[in-house]
């Protein structure tokens, strides 16, 4: 039997956020909740216990990297990987070593859930 990764994505797009949702859901290999407040992440993610978090960065009531610095604060929570799901980078500006936004993996929207999903298996480690 498959065990479902579970996937905490968090971005104030809440429609993207449900997009997302159902579109790893339906890959059969995923299990998902989405947040629209970058303040719901911390008790999500205590609540959920996920595998990975993405995180949109900016957010009106308080950014991705705000979010992220919490979650590595937290003894926790602070195991959790995140990468960051983001418009602000493109995947074409990124330079061949600029992978990684403030230490943290990021793919860049719009996305698609192939590109998703080989994200999210590079990055999520086994657990």
């Amino acid at each position: 039997m498959l065990i479902k990764k579970k996937i905490l994505i968090v971005d104030d797009e809440a429609s993207f956020g449900k997009l997302v949702k159902m579109n790893l859901e339906d890959t059969g290999e995923y299990e998902v909740r989405a947040e629209s407040k970058g303040a719901q992440a911390i008790p999500a993610a205590r609540e959920f216990k996920p595998d990975f978090i993405l995180l949109d960065i900016v957010m009106p009531d308080m950014d991705g990297g705000e979010v992220a610095q919490q979650l590595k604060e937290d003894k926790d929570l602070k195991n959790i990987p995140i990468g960051f799901l983001t418009a602000l980078v493109r995947d074409y500006e990124a330079t061949p070593k600029g992978d990684s936004i403030a230490g943290h993996p990021f793919i860049a929207k719009p996305v698609t859930v192939s590109q998703l999903t080989a994200f999210l298996k590079k990055h999520i480690i086994n657990r």
